[in-house]
């Protein structure tokens, strides 16, 4: 090997050299919207462990008959079992995350599917508290309009039917539109970065 081909050799190791780097911090950039995905989950669980408790009392606060107390009660707890069995996962996501270190090109990746596969468990468990919304809205709606009852025994008039449609289609569409900007909002954007910092990392 003569001294052209031992200089083009180290120039080809210069460029090397400079390339690592700059991919190196393209690819650390991305800690940054993950810390925000990592705090949005804290405070997530919080948000829902409080939000359980304040619909487990309000039979109390809002004076329910004792009729209506074990109805309640009954849903309230497949409501709770439901809740737990998706914030467990969730759990388990928010701890694989506190786990990832973003240094190579391959965490990157698997980070940012992981985050978008939970993505789509956060919207599963929203539709899957769906059916309790509209029950306990309903509920809500028999309680506070004692006139309401009478579409038990086929009686009720026309205003009370639509009444209640007017609640179950506004339950669905509000739990529709509010998981979307929920989801796109604490966790949806920051994948966008993340998805950014990968799509870079192409050229």
């Amino acid at each position: 090997m003569d001294f052209n081909d031992i200089q083009s050799a180290w120039n080809n190791d210069q460029n090397n050299e400079v390339k690592l780097p700059d991919n190196l911090n393209k690819i650390q950039s991305a800690n940054t919207p993950l810390d925000k995905i990592r705090k949005n989950l804290r405070n997530e669980f919080f948000y829902q462990f409080i939000s359980i408790a304040f619909i487990g009392f309000v039979p109390f606060m809002q004076g329910f008959p004792q009729t209506a107390v074990t109805p309640f009660y009954l849903l309230f707890a497949i409501f709770v079992a439901v809740s737990i069995y998706y914030l467990a996962k969730l759990f388990l996501f928010y701890k694989r995350l506190n786990k990832t270190t973003l240094n190579t090109k391959d965490s990157l990746y698997e980070t940012y599917f992981d985050i978008r596969l939970n993505m789509e468990l956060y919207k599963t468990f929203g539709f899957a508290l769906t059916p309790f919304v509209i029950l306990f809205s309903i509920g809500f709606v028999f309680y506070r309009i004692p006139e309401a009852t009478a579409i038990l025994t086929g009686n009720a008039s026309n205003t009370v039917i639509f009444a209640l449609l007017f609640v179950v289609i506004s339950s669905i569409l509000f739990m529709g539109l509010a998981l979307e900007w929920w989801v796109h909002y604490f966790y949806g954007k920051y994948a966008k970065e993340i998805r950014k910092v990968i799509d870079e990392l192409k050229e």
